[in-house]
């Protein structure tokens, strides 16, 4: 059994990817930007920053202002927001309860979505603490790079074998192994099992039951 888990937030534990894909369409084309739903997929796991900034940088080739950056963030924010809350993945929360007297819990999420925050402890209520949270606000530079895997790993104070990250997007499995951790990968969304893999992914389920099943027999 692995001494940590860094767990991703959302399409992992919460089921709001959807919301995510609908809100970004509609402010990226608001914009004049080019973003689809199957963007936002592929694209999970980047900061709102990032995923700005690219989008402007493909369409007019040009960096994008900080002014630009948190005023269409702003945007997203609130049409996320008006989408209303989102539930659990399911079989997240057992998952969560095997684990939770075994290992350390992490969040480990580009997200910087406030309302997803405060629903963590309603829906997984005394799982998570801040202390063992890795957030957008917490990184330089998000996911694919390394870095907000290699922050937790080093706040966890374990060696990298006895640290397991769970993810359900390509770019946070990329993100996991260049820290030099073991990944694992949840197909929660409407990407194909072989894109993990490509990722690098060491295992994929199609479900948290399957994961779960799996954790068991470790």
């Amino acid at each position: 059994m692995f001494g940590a888990f860094f767990f991703d937030l959302d399409g992992t534990l919460f089921d709001s990817m959807a919301h995510h894909a609908q809100a970004w369409e509609e402010v990226m084309t608001r914009h004049g930007l080019s973003f689809s739903a199957h963007d936002c997929y592929v694209n999970e796991g980047r900061t709102g920053q990032d995923v700005i900034h690219e989008a402007i940088w493909r369409k007019e080739h040009r960096e994008a202002t900080e002014e630009e950056i948190w005023r269409i963030y702003r945007e997203k924010t609130e049409a996320f927001r008006q989408k209303g809350e989102t539930g659990p993945i399911a079989g997240a929360s057992d998952v969560l309860a095997y684990l939770q007297s075994k290992s350390q819990l992490w969040i480990v999420t580009g997200s910087g979505q406030q309302t997803l925050f405060d629903q963590l402890d309603g829906v997984f209520p005394g799982v998570f603490t801040r202390e063992r949270m890795i957030t957008a606000y917490d990184v330089v530079k998000g996911k694919p790079d390394p870095e907000p895997y290699i922050r937790a790993w080093e706040r966890s104070g374990l060696k990298k074998e006895d640290c397991c990250v769970v993810e359900n997007a390509p770019l946070g499995i990329i993100s996991g192994k260049a820290a030099g951790l073991y990944a694992v990968a949840i197909n929660t969304g409407v990407l194909d099992d072989d894109l993990l893999w490509k990722a690098g992914a060491d295992q994929v389920f199609k479900s948290m039951a399957d994961f779960l099943k799996w954790l068991q027999e470790q």
